[in-house]
């Protein structure tokens, strides 16, 4: 009994010591929190039963965070009703949805996918019919949706959601739009319907509008997850070839005076 009571304690110590508070939630631009939410709809895409063979594997997109934000701002537990006016993004016309809303200390993104993703038992793909809720579960699956981006806010009280307060809002947005009246996907063997070119990673498709990039930044075909500032790149790309072009142009200089060293330069 000892023993149980010590180790609960201990998991409740170890838990709350990785807690969230108000100013450590993550914003959109943190690289661990873009890998997760990158990592983990990838990760529950790639499971689907039954398998997919046209399922697109996600990426971030920094547009799609930035709307995620701005009404994660308003902590209203409800959807942001611009997302089909078309003027939110500059490459979809309309966006899903997901949110998740719940106490602070309880937050991860993990979880948070995890719970949307849980609506697969009330999801009977045979007939297209959800015994319960389950936009989420089909928007986290809709094989079509090749962009996400997250966001998360704290919000002393939400609007639509009045037990809770000091809580984390975290909305996922998706582009382009799922849950239309048809199945998320198409059944078969992994990555059999991709398109031509295409190539298949941990059974997604993996195309090259995947990293199509709508605002800031790219992402690493060989860790997809990862996001990469173009202004680093070529600051990068700089550092690389000027030390060879300075060094170059002083041997030339010294080789030019060496073989002409009357040579006078004119103005």
């Amino acid at each position: 009994m000892w023993v149980t009571l010590v180790s609960t304690a201990w998991v409740i110590s170890f838990v709350s010591s990785y807690s969230y508070t108000a100013n450590t939630l993550p914003d959109t631009k943190n690289e661990d929190f873009i890998k997760d939410c990158v990592r983990i709809h990838n990760k529950f895409r790639s499971k689907v039963i039954p398998t997919a063979s046209d399922m697109l594997y996600m990426t971030w997109d920094a547009a799609l965070a930035q709307v995620a934000k701005a009404w994660a701002k308003n902590c209203h537990f409800g959807h942001n009703p611009q997302l089909k006016s078309g003027k939110l993004h500059p490459k979809f016309n309309s966006m899903g949805e997901n949110i998740w809303t719940g106490s602070l200390s309880l937050f991860s993104v993990s979880p948070a996918i995890s719970n949307w993703y849980s609506e697969i038992q009330y999801y009977d793909f045979n007939t297209k019919k959800c015994k319960n809720v389950c936009g989420h579960y089909t928007q986290v699956v809709w094989a079509d949706s090749y962009k996400v981006g997250c966001a998360v806010q704290f919000c002393p009280r939400v609007s639509g959601f009045d037990t809770l307060s000091n809580g984390a809002h975290f909305i996922c947005d998706y582009g382009p739009l799922g849950n239309y009246p048809t199945w998320p996907y198409k059944r078969g063997a992994t990555c059999s319907a991709c398109s031509t070119n295409d190539t298949c990673l941990d059974n997604l498709c993996v195309s090259k509008r995947t990293f199509y990039v709508y605002f800031t930044g790219y992402y690493s075909i060989v860790y997809p997850g990862w996001p990469i500032h173009s202004r680093n790149r070529y600051t990068s790309l700089f550092l690389i070839v000027n030390p060879p072009i300075i060094l170059l142009s002083i041997i030339i200089t010294l080789w030019v005076k060496h073989k002409y060293p009357n040579l006078v330069l004119l103005e």
